[in-house]
């Protein structure tokens, strides 16, 4: 099998990180991209360093228009060919949905739905065409369990889901699997963010807030994001060629629904 290409959405830190670290070991050559370079080259580094793999950095912004072909261009033109997608990206800022104004509505559209919908629709018939290709949405345990604090990332990252779901048949007779990782609880600085706020508004010590929302969790305690990072590697590997059009939550049990 000659060595295949993934590109992964925010690969700079948190869950994009981890999961780019667990596609260079096993053996893919890695594009990640973000909005900063200096944290990106410096993150591409590291990832170098540690696995010994062919590391990309490639300065893109998901959510401007021009930026999906401007992406996939450059894969292409300097791997070959794009075989795995995992498109991750940061959430928009925590807010109730009567709170949320319409640009922020735009913007949060923008980076979470019609940007990485914009890279997969480019992605995806080159895929196909070959017979072989892997598309991951990174969204959130909040999709099945909504949390009222995140009301952007809850309804727009609902629609990835479902867009996930069409893409998952419409590829599947080429050898594509399109699926969602729905992390739940996560040690990343977004989940840092989203406590800080709920603790500022609530006037209490963000340890006490932190401790409780992982009193939630059945295991106990947030993930990590090499926990998430391996089930999207899962999700990218020949061994996953029969799940497709799924949902497969990270989220130590919290979530209450089947």
């Amino acid at each position: 099998m000659s060595t295949r290409t993934a590109l992964v959405g925010g690969g700079a830190a948190g869950i994009g990180h981890a999961t780019a670290e667990h596609l260079a070991r096993a053996g893919h050559q890695v594009v990640i991209t973000g909005r900063r370079e200096d944290v990106l080259q410096d993150a591409a580094a590291r990832l170098r360093d540690r696995t010994g793999a062919t590391v990309l950095a490639l300065v893109n912004d998901v959510s401007a228009p021009g930026a999906a072909h401007a992406a996939l261009t450059e894969v292409v033109d300097r791997f070959g060919s794009l075989d795995v997608l995992v498109l991750n990206a940061g959430g928009p800022p925590p807010g109730r949905i009567l709170d949320v104004g319409d640009e922020q509505w735009r913007e949060a559209f923008d980076l979470l739905l019609l940007g990485p919908l914009r890279l997969a629709g480019l992605a995806l018939p080159g895929m196909a065409e070959r017979g072989f290709g892997r598309v991951v949405f990174v969204t959130s345990s909040a999709v099945r369990q909504p949390q009222p604090d995140l009301a952007t990332s809850v309804v727009l990252r609902s629609g990835v889901t479902a867009a996930a779901k069409l893409l998952s048949r419409e590829f599947a007779a080429e050898g594509v699997t399109v699926n969602c990782v729905a992390p739940g609880a996560t040690a990343t600085e977004r989940r840092a963010q989203v406590l800080g706020e709920r603790a500022a508004a609530a006037g209490r010590d963000l340890a006490d807030v932190a401790a409780e929302d992982a009193a939630h969790v059945p295991t106990g305690r947030a993930g990590e994001p090499e926990e998430v990072g391996a089930a999207v590697a899962f999700l990218a590997s020949d061994a996953a060629s029969y799940v497709n059009g799924t949902v497969l939550a990270v989220d130590g049990g919290r979530t209450e629904t089947i």
